[in-house]
């Protein structure tokens, strides 16, 4: 399944390659037709099976956790918070999911650099786009998709008000770089740890109680 996000991306180069065709430019015909299925292979969507339980945090993004480590963002929160960082390399599947079954209080965007996603300061200084989701209980969740040095446009999927499902698509960055999360450290535990593999709406990052 092709996000239709990508349609644009796969149509032009198709269509290129097709009119080159016509004119008998077969090397050019070719590379079209090449850079057609590679956008979509970038662009796919295939389905996930979330876990139904609204206490368990799911990955926002595919890819790899290069950083998970407590952090305090007076700014944010009063409390200690888990920051979780997944690298998504260039053929991971770039589309981001919510995390958490809740509402979108607030989404940020940050114009900035394109420096390398696996550097620190990328965080600080990068385009990034920055979603508040808070569970039905009221515990707070930060995802934030980073832009790096390929990425082109970062893409929400939701509107602030809107009700979203663990596993839901919420964004993309296409051809970009990096998803991190922060929620509340207490009362939570971690299932992951720097250097595993992740899959969006499917790998089980964490668990928070539903507070009674």
């Amino acid at each position: 399944m092709i996000h239709k996000e990508g349609f644009p991306w796969i149509f032009y180069p198709f269509l290129f390659s097709t009119t080159a065709l016509v004119f008998k430019k077969k090397k050019m015909a070719i590379a079209g037709l090449m850079l057609s299925s590679l956008n979509a292979f970038f662009f796919r969507n295939p389905k996930r099976e979330p876990a139904l339980n609204p206490e368990l945090i799911v990955s926002p993004a595919d890819g790899k956790v290069v950083l998970c480590r407590i952090e305090r963002r007076k700014d944010w929160y009063p409390e200690a918070l888990w920051r979780i960082g997944i690298f998504m390399r260039l053929w991971d599947v770039h589309i981001n999911r919510s995390p958490v079954t809740g509402k979108i209080l607030k989404i940020s965007y940050f114009k900035g650099e394109k420096k390398p996603v696996f550097q620190e300061p990328s965080f600080a200084q990068n385009e990034k786009q920055v979603y508040l989701i808070e569970r039905e209980d009221g515990y707070p969740f930060w995802m934030i998709q980073i832009a790096g040095v390929v990425a082109r446009r970062i893409k929400s999927f939701v509107l602030p008000g809107d009700d979203v499902v663990a596993g839901d698509p919420i964004g993309i960055i296409k051809f970009g770089s990096r998803v991190e999360l922060f929620f509340p450290l207490e009362g939570a535990e971690i299932y992951v740890k720097e250097g595993h593999r992740v899959f969006a709406g499917e790998t089980i990052l964490g668990r928070i109680p539903l507070k009674t």
